[in-house]
């Protein structure tokens, strides 16, 4: 194996697990179930993983438990200030339409990005996280 084949297999194995601290993991996790089409793959009320197609794509973390790492935020402050959760679906006009029915505070309707020549739209989630869902380029 060359060292090329090694640095794309390790990239190739890479896969992002993004943490939200939020402030109700239980309705978080339900808005998110809905919105994503995803199902939980833990539950509780400090954490819980959210599963599409039986992988982790989306991790929602109580922000006052501290377990073994500390909290993860402070909660006087704004959340992700930022940051924006980003997912590209094959499924837009579904993801869309499930965003609407859970009440969710469109930020930017749908709309194509001029850049990547998509379909995107912008919302905020319960706690006040941009979140982006856009179709494949």
């Amino acid at each position: 194996m060359t060292v090329s084949d090694k640095t794309r297999n390790n990239t190739l194995s890479m896969r992002a697990q993004p943490l939200l601290a939020v402030d109700d993991v239980e309705r978080a996790g339900e808005w998110y179930r809905k919105v994503l089409n995803a199902r939980s793959g833990h539950g509780g009320q400090d954490y819980e993983q959210l599963l599409v197609d039986g992988h982790m794509i989306l991790q929602l973390h109580r922000l006052d438990e501290g377990h073994h790492h500390g909290p993860l935020g402070d909660p006087s402050l704004a959340r992700g200030n930022g940051v924006a959760i980003w997912f590209e679906t094959t499924d837009f006009d579904g993801t869309v339409a499930r965003a609407r029915e859970a009440g969710a505070d469109v930020v930017t309707d749908v709309h194509v990005n001029p850049n990547a020549g998509h379909r995107e739209i912008w919302l905020r989630d319960l706690d006040g996280y941009l979140v982006v869902f856009a179709e494949p380029a």
